[in-house]
């Protein structure tokens, strides 16, 4: 089997994150912070390990402002309705994954928030003056995807970042696409919340992740419950992170992430970057003079997360990932990847995409493979059929 979808979840993880897991599982795995006895307490030092090495990660200088989720849609839903109040309006775009325009839109449909949807340039880039244009009297949040799940663009968060904290606006980045793959630092880009997934580039498994809550903002609780420290307080501690971490956090999966970010950093984020948009060029260059395939986003790699969006000409995407999953043995994603509004502003709605997302441990071979059997797709009878 090639896997080529990335995008939804990295696979294969690391050895060293099936090892870690299974080590601390079998051998150190009690209820961290909830008792005085030495393998609690050891647990607990585990996810303060692993709060420190994202704070690092992304360059948080307070540690305790780090708060573990259970992915990055879990975290978008606690940095949005933390945060807005009635009146708010909130600054987002067309790119959004179903994470932020679903909570923004309920709100909206509420009657509690209104919104403004920057579009993107035809490549799938937002300017920065389209954002500016957009603030009102009443805007408080600017909420966009640091890098788009379909078309693979990523936008400039530094210039973005610098017009909010100009402006006094709360700047909120869905980071899903991106942890791993681009340097982010939540200080030099003037980011206030970063949420985060910890399955797809940072090698972590499902069920973790992460939002930077910096020292601007402060939310309401998503979550009340057990925090193991402060247990008289008849409501949730103020402190951060208790404040949003209630219930016994995924601490195994939290172990794993932990050697997933390791990784990263022993690897090199720019040689992890470099290589996947290496392999999507090549499958770029081995399509883009074909006109039975109509190639989404930019042709270019520079700002281009390893993603490549395409469509065959008279073929449903569904029917060639079902084609190249049962007759190649090569494993991609169909349809609109959560992300409806991306593909009406690419003329790909209602049907979506084949969406080809590479990882660490795809080779040249994988995308000689992807691009041979395609081609034989768009040559059969099936197209015609």
């Amino acid at each position: 089997m090639i896997y080529l979808d990335n995008a939804a979840t990295s696979f294969p993880k690391p050895s060293e994150v099936y090892r870690a897991m299974d080590e601390f599982f079998r051998e150190r795995a009690a209820n961290p912070g909830r008792a005085g006895y030495r393998l609690s307490m050891e647990a607990e030092r585990e996810i303060e390990m692993t709060r420190k090495a994202l704070a690092e990660f992304f360059g948080a200088r307070d540690t305790q402002r780090l708060v573990f989720t259970l992915n990055a849609t879990d975290a978008i839903n606690m940095a949005i309705k933390g945060l807005l109040k009635p009146g708010d309006h909130v600054i987002t775009t067309y790119l959004e994954h179903n994470a932020v325009t679903r909570p923004l839109n309920s709100l909206e449909k509420q009657g509690v928030i209104t919104i403004s949807r920057v579009r993107p340039s035809p490549q799938g880039f937002i300017g920065p003056g389209d954002i500016e244009k957009a603030v009102t009297p009443k805007t408080r949040l600017i909420a966009i995807v640091h890098a788009s799940n379909v078309l693979g663009t990523v936008q400039p968060l530094r210039a973005i970042g610098q017009l909010a904290r100009e402006r006094d606006l709360i700047f909120l980045i869905d980071a899903a696409q991106s942890a791993g793959l681009w340097p982010i630092n939540v200080e030099e880009q003037c980011i206030d919340l970063l949420a985060f997934t910890g399955h797809k580039a940072l090698f972590g498994p499902p069920g973790t992740g992460g939002l930077y809550v910096s020292e601007r903002v402060e939310l309401r609780p998503w979550r009340e419950g057990g925090t193991g420290v402060d247990s008289q307080n008849p409501v949730q501690p103020k402190e951060m992170p208790y404040r949003l971490e209630g219930g016994t956090p995924n601490f195994v999966g939290l172990v794993g992430l932990k050697a997933g970010v390791e990784f990263v950093s022993r690897m090199g984020i720019h040689n992890i970057q470099r290589h996947g948009q290496g392999l999507i060029h090549h499958l770029f260059h081995c399509l883009e003079d074909d006109k039975r395939f109509i190639l989404y986003g930019p042709p270019s790699t520079e700002n281009r997360s390893p993603i490549l969006s395409l469509n065959i000409n008279g073929m449903e995407p569904q029917v060639v990932g079902t084609i190249l999953d049962e007759s190649f043995g090569i494993a991609v994603r169909s349809g609109l990847h959560c992300a409806p509004g991306t593909h009406r502003e690419t003329g790909s709605f209602p049907q979506g995409t084949l969406r080809i997302s590479t990882g660490f441990f795809n080779t040249e071979d994988d995308i000689a493979q992807v691009a041979l059997a395609l081609k034989e797709i768009a040559s059969s009878e099936r197209v015609t059929a």
